[in-house]
């Protein structure tokens, strides 16, 4: 009986430790007491979730996640819900954390606040933004600002990611983080101006929060200012700053910050500047990319730009296998995506497996319609490598959703007068203007006229037949032309001059709709014109012509007018009463009094003879 006793005196005294290291934060200290209480019992439930509790706030997810299993039907779901869920949000496994927070019975404050969080982790922008919506309008504590930074990283999420116009949410951007947000938003809505005075803003706002606390070193806010000055970074980067972009990266990365993502993006923003160029310097920074964790940091789009430029270093530093390998893995995992296909295709063109390239893309594009005018153009690209402009030209035209674009009207056109295929040419022009003319007649019921754009085939193509001396078929297109614009003298112009090649009654009779030289004579205000800058300068000219001609008749046969001669200078010794040396133009050795240089005795002696001889003078010595 008194052990007995001594049983619940026991366990009342440990809860009693059990609370106070709660209130105190010591965990560690907690956990032992719970082991204890557990001891004596086993089925404690409440023991079982302080013991949950203890390990989450010592950052022991794994065990504690082990626990909750281990004990299911004392740890039911209404019971331990919240923290089975955020265990498996900490352990990363998101998707059975939304299964485990959908499963609860009741949907508390707690749980609400960790389903926005895995809503945005799993990139359901929509479904979160509805979720913290929700959160602020029912929820009045102290938290209400962190939830509104919440809110505007989901709204920054939608803009870069999925090219949605974000909506004001009307948040009084009074702290760094919110800045932040907005300055993303306006990136991805291509605002970049804009965007970079907000990041200034943020700055400026980190700077002030972080420097009311004493205990914050200028090296702790400079790490906390990496991630906007890396977003400043980027800014400078889309804005072909490329320099400056690089210094600030380069810069961000010595202060060695603990976030692996945004080392990551970092460093694969370093990668895209250095391109082919720089590569060892690239080699180096793919391992920032490698970090572990990095995938849990990072949206889906943004690891899959990493995966992509890591198989363009690899193709760049003459990885074949490597990048073969990098960009299958690619299409595996998105077989819509063009970018693997293009990079297999550029590697098999730097092996010089032309032919290969273009069977790979034609299979790519026969599988996916939707990619097949991007795929075809690229097509179209390596066969003008190779030199054969005529099938380049059959790929240009097999894109219908093109064929009418004036810019695949001009490259073709171009293409085909290079290759001197003329009628090829015309019956580009010709398919074009039908095109046309048959969406005008869909969009107006019947009526006929023309855009601009359609004005403006019909024109290119009259000039290019008459260039090419298609006169009969150039009248037809003028015609159309000036009967869309009567007033068009020009038009007319070029109608009269093919028909005087063909029909010269024709052209007569067309003359006379030529306007009138007295309707043609322009109203010019000849006083202005002659006081004009232009007018000034051709009369000061003429001026100076002018007296030049009556100098030369005054001249009366002089043809040139002879030059002064300047005076000789004389030497600084010259003597006026000494007849100068009439030798003085000849060379010293040449003059008639020259009679050789002195030389020593001594001088005499020296270097002559034999090389190794002796002199008499040295033997006697």
């Amino acid at each position: 009986k008194m052990a007995a006793a001594a049983g619940p005196a026991a366990a009342a005294g440990l809860w009693s430790e059990v609370n106070r290291c709660g209130q105190n934060g010591d965990f560690a200290r907690a956990l032992k007491s719970v082991n204890k209480i557990l001891q004596i019992n086993k089925d404690d439930v409440t023991a079982l979730q302080c013991k949950v509790v203890c390990l989450i706030q010592n950052g022991n997810f794994k065990e504690a996640l082990g626990v909750i299993n281990t004990h299911t039907k004392l740890l039911t779901s209404d019971v331990i819900a919240f923290e089975k869920a955020y265990c498996e949000y900490r352990l990363n496994r998101i998707e059975s954390a939304l299964k485990t927070i959908q499963s609860a019975s009741q949907q508390t404050d707690k749980l609400k606040e960790l389903y926005g969080q895995v809503l945005y982790r799993l990139e359901r922008y929509d479904d979160c933004l509805a979720a913290y919506r929700d959160l602020i309008r029912n929820s009045q504590d102290e938290y209400e600002e962190e939830r509104k930074t919440n809110l505007s990283a989901v709204v920054a999420a939608q803009s870069t990611w999925e090219k949605v116009v974000p909506e004001d949410l009307g948040l009084r951007e009074a702290t760094y983080e919110l800045c932040y947000n907005s300055a993303c938003a306006l990136i991805g809505q291509g605002k970049l101006n804009e965007a970079m005075k907000k990041l200034q803003k943020a700055e400026e706002l980190c700077r002030q929060s972080l420097s009311e606390d004493s205990d914050v070193t200028e090296e702790d806010i400079e790490a906390e200012l990496a991630i906007i000055h890396g977003q400043m970074a980027y800014i400078m980067q889309l804005q072909g700053r490329t320099e400056d972009a690089l210094q600030l990266y380069n810069q961000i990365i010595k202060l060695k910050p603990t976030d692996v993502g945004l080392l990551a993006v970092i460093a694969n923003n370093i990668i895209t500047i250095n391109k082919d160029q720089n590569v060892f310097d690239s080699k180096k920074k793919v391992k920032l990319t490698n970090a572990e964790g990095v995938e849990h940091k990072l949206s889906k789009k943004q690891l899959q730009a990493i995966e992509f430029n890591k198989a363009l270093l690899a193709m760049y530093t003459n990885q074949a296998d490597q990048c073969r390998k990098l960009s299958a893995s690619l299409q595996s995992q998105s077989p819509e995506h063009l970018l693997p296909v293009l990079i297999q295709a550029a590697q098999l063109c730097r092996e010089k497996q032309h032919a290969k390239a273009v069977g790979l893309l034609q299979d790519f594009a026969d599988q996916h319609p939707a990619n097949a005018a991007e795929i075809k153009l690229t097509m179209a690209q390596l066969k003008i490598a190779q030199g054969s402009v005529t099938k380049a030209c059959m790929i240009l035209r097999s894109i219908e959703e093109l064929q009418h674009k004036p810019g695949m009207v001009s490259a073709l056109v171009t293409m085909y007068s290079h290759e001197e295929d003329i009628d090829s040419a015309i019956e580009v022009f010709t398919q074009a203007i039908q095109w046309y003319q048959q969406y005008q007649a869909s969009q107006t019921r019947g009526a006929n006229p023309k855009s601009p754009v359609h004005l403006s085939l019909i024109r290119e193509a009259a000039n290019f037949k008459l260039k090419h001396g298609r006169k009969k078929e150039a009248i037809s297109d003028l015609e159309e032309l000036w009967k869309q614009n009567p007033k068009d003298v020009h038009t007319l112009a070029q109608l009269i001059s093919a028909y005087s090649l063909v029909d010269p009654e024709k052209a007569k009779v067309l003359s006379k709709h030529l306007p009138s030289s007295d309707t043609m004579s322009l109203k010019v205000d000849v006083d202005a014109l002659e006081n004009s800058h232009g007018a000034t300068y051709v009369r000061k000219k003429a001026g100076k012509l002018t007296g030049d001609n009556q100098q030369k008749e005054q001249g009366q046969g002089e043809v040139k007018k002879k030059k002064k001669k300047k005076k000789g200078k004389l030497p600084k010794n010259y003597d006026p009463k000494v007849t100068p040396d009439p030798e003085r133009w000849l060379p010293m050795r040449e003059r008639s009094y020259y009679r050789g240089r002195k030389k020593g005795k001594k001088k005499d002696q020296v270097g002559k003879g034999t090389q190794g001889s002796t002199t008499t003078g040295s033997s006697e010595l």
